[in-house]
């Protein structure tokens, strides 16, 4: 336990992420399809605007700006051979707004999927992924971040390879998976499916859990599913600022910092060790979860029902686990 994660584990009931990180970099300016990483050189002072905001309204964790800093996501934008480069001074930023808050906070190395399907359905051989992944990993560790944060996965054989990079790099990591599609990851993969997973693995990850998604509802019933499998491992709850709506050519979550209050809460009170938001989720959201999960004294585990009347209907009927579930949809990826 020399990591500062798990040393923070071992002392805290729980611990609070951060928030989004393409909602806050919009608000500063970055255009549609641009690629957020390549902020990290040309637009540092913002870089540093997005993780100081989330110190700033508490968060002991923050992911850096480098989730999409892989060879196979820059390759879009032709900038695959800055990948050491943009992931190192990602960490490298993170580290300067940590080291000056005079708390512990953790630097997590952000690493989103390739966005490249595996083999046999794809081209993508684990061989390449690990490659892939380990370049960004050495990175991110060259910079000084303080544990690696693969996120948003989707399928099995990609969560494999990322813990197999970590591993090469030498590093503790997280891992979350997105459950997106009627209680499943895309490519098919159920809470219960990847709480086993990760048990499996040669290198677990210190922590893991759900990111994204559809809303806080879906990804409160996903968690549950985690705490139904008796894992003892920490579990990573980090949900939508609500649901997307589409307004005035924008997209905008419409989860008030009062119902993130509540998930927070509930996320806590359902087994969660890690508690921040995904998409949408703002300092101000931030500042009312840190807020309430100070001031609130843990309660019972929540039942459905009672995160479908505080946080909003579930979007689906199955969380994914059961026979009505059906098969697993394969015919679309997640690209981030």
């Amino acid at each position: 336990m020399s990591d500062l994660l798990s040393t923070l584990l071992a002392s805290r009931d729980w611990l609070m992420a951060d928030g989004a990180t393409g909602t806050n970099l919009f608000n500063m300016g970055l255009a549609s399809g641009e690629p957020p990483e390549l902020w990290n050189t040309d637009q540092p002072d913002n870089i540093r605007t997005l993780y100081r905001g989330a110190v700033n309204a508490g968060s002991d964790i923050f992911l850096t700006n480098s989730f999409g800093a892989n060879a196979a996501r820059l390759k879009l934008h032709g900038a695959q051979s800055r990948a050491h480069e943009l992931n190192r001074v990602a960490a490298e930023l993170g580290r300067e707004i940590a080291d000056a808050v005079g708390r512990p906070v953790v630097v997590a190395g952000s690493m989103g999927p390739t966005g490249e399907i595996m083999a046999p359905m794809g081209a993508l051989t684990h061989e390449l992924a690990v490659e892939i992944f380990h370049e960004q990993a050495e990175g991110l560790k060259a910079g000084g971040a303080d544990v690696l944060w693969v996120e948003t996965i989707s399928a099995a054989e990609e969560f494999r390879a990322a813990a197999e990079a970590a591993r090469l790099a030498g590093m503790p990591w997280c891992g979350t998976m997105s459950f997106d599609t009627a209680g499943r990851t895309m490519m098919g993969i159920t809470s219960a499916s990847l709480a086993d997973l990760v048990e499996k693995l040669p290198n677990p990850p210190i922590a893991f859990g759900a990111n994204c998604g559809v809303g806080a509802s879906d990804l409160m019933r996903t968690l549950l599913g985690f705490v139904a499998q008796g894992t003892e491992r920490p579990i990573i709850a980090k949900g939508n600022a609500g649901i997307p709506k589409y307004h005035d050519g924008h997209i905008h979550y419409d989860g008030t910092p009062e119902l993130m209050a509540e998930y927070a809460v509930l996320a806590r009170d359902a087994g969660a060790r890690i508690i921040g938001g995904c998409c949408g989720t703002m300092p101000e959201h931030l500042r009312a979860m840190k807020a309430a999960l100070g001031s609130r004294p843990k309660g019972p585990r929540p039942t459905l029902e009672q995160i479908a009347a505080t946080l909003g209907a579930f979007s689906s009927a199955s969380d994914g686990t059961g026979d009505e579930a059906g098969g697993a949809r394969r015919e679309r990826r997640r690209r981030g």
